[in-house]
């Protein structure tokens, strides 16, 4: 035999190999995809093919599927089979050569993944269970300006940042907020808004809808001839509603709340926490986030305190949003010449970032 025939024969042999191992994807419309699977969740899989890179298919339009190599099925109890897999119809046939084959509904799955994916997903797992300070961080920063310069000279800067560290297992939240703003209409500077609330809050899950939680948090505002109210304290809270558009928390506890304030009054009281926290995604790009929280007094009969925040932000881009919020805090016995209620409203855009 001549050497280019012998070299074309192993040639040949070599691309039927690569066919006969290749995962193959039927569709509805009679195409055919080989391929590698990559990946696959309940909406769509991934098949990474030699020409077009990798290709998402929605499983609705998958007719049949099989994969030679080895994958990993997870499903919707939590267990994982590895094997070759073939479809057939509405199941999935799994054979695995030390266990044999396996029969599940294809709606029973949750996730398909090869070697390389799941040795991926295995080690972010860990990394959830068993995470560094530093990790998991997600969160956003907000900023506004208003300048009005002319027959009004005035200027208005707010910053609100967020951050929140969510593991398995529990809950670091940390919130700042300032508002500042001056009018020199008159030729004079002054000052007609000063405020800045900022604070840290950890919660533990006891199980999966309850929690216990701790905080801290700091706040001062000139208006109110506030120049520190430290508050700490604590309390359980319970997760009435859980799925993908809304949650509701509610929260109940007590607290220390230590006031100090400009005219030289000097307070400290024992308070009660009641309160409920509220997120909704009303689509993909806009969502509402919503808090309530009220303090009665347990040091002075009939005196309280009540924390209301609310906002809106929709999503121009991954890490670009617009939002709109509204920070109100009442006191029901203010120092005399101080107002009982201070709201903050702010607009501008918003920076988030992930870890």
């Amino acid at each position: 035999m001549h050497y280019p025939s012998l070299r074309r024969l192993l040639y040949s042999f070599f691309l039927l190999s690569l066919f006969l191992h290749a995962d193959q994807i039927t569709l509805k419309n009679g195409d055919r995809l080989t391929g590698s699977i990559v990946k696959s969740d309940e909406k769509e899989l991934i098949l990474k093919t030699e020409f077009a890179g990798e290709v998402k298919i929605l499983w609705s339009a998958i007719t049949g599927l099989t994969a030679e190599q080895p994958v990993t099925v997870t499903l919707k109890d939590g267990q994982t089979i590895v094997g070759a897999i073939a479809q057939e119809q509405e199941k999935l046939r799994i054979t695995n050569q030390q266990t044999g084959q396996a029969e599940v509904v294809q709606a029973n799955i949750t996730a398909i993944r090869n070697k390389d994916e799941q040795a991926r997903y295995e080690i972010e797992m860990e990394r959830l269970r068993n995470p560094r300070l530093l990790d998991l961080w997600q969160g956003y920063f907000d900023t506004g300006v208003a300048l009005a310069r002319g027959n009004a000279n005035t200027s208005t800067y707010n910053l609100n940042a967020n951050a929140n560290r969510i593991s398995p297992r529990d809950k670091i939240g940390m919130t700042f907020t300032t508002i500042y703003a001056t009018n020199r209409t008159s030729g004079n500077s002054l000052t007609t808004a000063n405020a800045v609330r900022g604070g840290v809050q950890y919660d533990l899950n006891l199980s999966k809808r309850a929690y216990g939680f701790g905080f801290v948090n700091l706040e001062f505002d000139e208006f109110q001839k506030l120049d520190l109210r430290f508050v700490t304290g604590g309390g359980m809270g319970y997760r009435v509603i859980m799925n993908e558009r809304t949650t509701l928390n509610t929260m109940g506890g007590g607290n220390l709340n230590k006031e100090f304030f400009s005219t030289g009054l000097r307070r400290s009281s024992a308070e009660v926490l009641l309160g409920e926290e509220l997120t909704h995604k009303f689509n993909n790009t806009t969502s509402l986030t919503q808090k309530f929280v009220v303090f009665p007094n347990m040091s002075e009969s009939g005196a309280y305190r009540m924390n209301f925040d609310i906002g809106a932000v929709t999503a121009l881009r991954k890490w670009l949003s617009w939002q709109i919020s509204l920070s109100d805090r009442f006191l029901s016995n203010p120092v005399p010449g101080a107002k009982k209620n201070d709201v903050l409203a702010t607009t501008g855009i918003r920076l988030t970032f992930a870890r």
